[in-house]
C-alpha cells in the first residue's frame, strides 16, 4: 500500500528521522539545522523536509500529537525507506531534580498509551530504544555538556487526564516524565527492524498551570537538536 498519509515517494524520505510532534518545530529545525532542506509533505499538516546535516541526508518528519498518529506517521516512514527513527520533543517532568529545559535521554517508556497496547493485543512488554542509537544520544549529550538525565519516561494518550498525585506514584517506580509517543514508536522500531529513540526537552512539571518561558524552552530545543544530528550520524 501506498503511504496515505506521508504522501512521499520512495527517496524522498532520508534514512535517519528525526521525529518532532510540531509542524513548525519541523520547519525550525530543517530550516536551521538541515543544508538545501526540500518539504516532500504537507498532507494532514504532517510536514516533512530533507536536506543535509555535515553531508548527510536527513529527514524531519512531523508526527502529530499522540501513539496513535506517531504510530502511522512511523510505519508510513519505515515504507519509504527510514531506518533511523529519533523522537524529538517535549516532556512534563515528574522528578523535581528535572530543571526548565534539562534533556532527557529515554532509556525505556511505560506504556501507557492505547496504541501500543493495541499492537501488542495486551500482552505485557517493557518498550526500549535501540542501543546503539540510546548510546550516541547520551555520549553526545555527555560531551557537550548540556544537562542531562537518563531513564525512564511513560507514554500517555489523554493530556488533561494525569493528575500530579497520580504522576508522583509514577515517580516512585523511577519515572522522569511523561510525554505521549516514544512507547509505540519503541515498539515499532523492534518490530519492523529500525532503530528507534527519543530525546525530550522538559518543557514544564505536571500539574503547572503554565509552560516555561520560551526563551528556555527554545534553548533546549535547540541543544536537543544538535544532540540529536550529532548522534544520528552515529547510526
Amino acid at each position: 500500500m501506498s503511504p496515505i498519509h506521508v504522501r512521499a515517494r520512495p527517496g524522498d524520505v532520508a534514512e535517519r528521522v528525526l521525529l518532532p510532534g510540531d509542524p513548525g518545530r519541523a520547519e525550525w529545525i530543517a530550516q536551521n539545522f538541515l543544508e538545501e532542506p526540500v518539504r516532500y509533505n504537507t498532507h494532514r499538516g504532517l510536514w516533512g523536509y530533507t536536506g543535509r546535516y555535515k553531508g548527510v541526508p536527513v529527514s524531519v518528519q512531523t508526527t502529530g500529537m499522540g501513539a496513535p498518529s506517531a504510530s502511522i506517521v512511523a510505519e508510513e516512514l519505515i515504507r519509504l525507506g527510514a531506518r533511523v527513527l529519533l523522537r524529538v520533543g517535549t516532556c512534563g517532568a515528574v522528578d523535581e531534580a528535572l530543571a526548565p529545559g534539562d534533556l532527557v535521554i529515554a532509556q525505556g517508556a511505560v506504556p501507557l498509551d492505547g496504541a501500543t497496547r493495541q499492537y501488542l493485543g495486551g500482552l505485557p512488554y517493557a518498550p526500549v530504544p535501540d542501543p546503539l542509537l540510546f548510546r550516541a544520544l547520551w555520549a553526545q549529550a555527555e560531551a557537550k555538556g548540556y544537562p542531562h538525565h537518563v531513564g525512564l519516561i511513560a507514554t500517555e494518550d489523554a493530556f488533561y487526564a494525569t493528575t500530579p498525585e497520580e504522576a508522583r506514584k509514577w515517580a516512585r517506580f523511577g519515572v522522569l516524565a511523561f510525554e505521549m509517543e516514544a512507547s509505540a514508536l519503541f515498539l515499532l522500531g523492534r518490530m519492523r527492524g529500525v532503530r528507534a529513540g527519543a530525546l525530550l526537552v522538559v518543557s514544564n512539571q505536571i500539574g503547572a498551570s503554565e509552560l516555561y518561558p520560551q526563551e528556555v524552552l527554545q534553548e533546549g530545543i535547540r541543544r536537543m537538536v544538535e544532540v540529536a544530528l550529532e548522534a544520528v550520524l552515529e547510526v
